[in-house]
């Protein structure tokens, strides 16, 4: 599979334009048609965080994308993520959960946060590289 899974931070900071390069880059993509991919992970800390005048804006954000599910193989490698990180990185249920998607489905993550990924299989997306297209 082709594509980018957006981590949580990317799309908090789209949806609050905290950043001017970051949106910038999600509109090219969105524009020249990259697949876009999210956890249902991030869904839930979004909606966690969410104020209901944002409720519309989020919607209209993860419905120009496809949700992955979590499925046994990537709860099976997001175990062993935990497993041989969480001492040493705190790597999180969450962090380890997405994570084990791109992997899954050799797909780029796109994070702000890579100390939160230090798994060797994990591939980031940089928001300098042009999507294959």
């Amino acid at each position: 599979m082709s594509g980018i899974l957006v981590d949580s931070d990317v799309l908090i900071d789209v949806l609050r334009r905290r950043k001017e390069d970051l949106v910038r880059n999600w509109v090219e993509l969105a524009t020249a048609g990259e697949p876009l991919f999210y956890s249902p992970v991030s869904l839930a800390e979004i909606r966690h965080g969410m104020r209901e005048r944002e409720r519309e804006g989020i919607e209209r954000l993860f419905a120009g994308m496809t949700c992955l599910p979590i499925d046994e193989e990537a709860g099976s490698l997001a175990g062993d993520y935990l497993r041989a990180f969480h001492a040493s990185h705190s790597m999180a249920l969450g962090d380890a959960l997405i994570a084990a998607t791109a992997s899954v489905h050799r797909l780029a993550l796109w994070t702000q946060n890579h100390k939160h990924f230090p798994m060797k299989d994990v591939r980031f997306f940089e928001p300098t590289e042009q999507p294959d297209l």
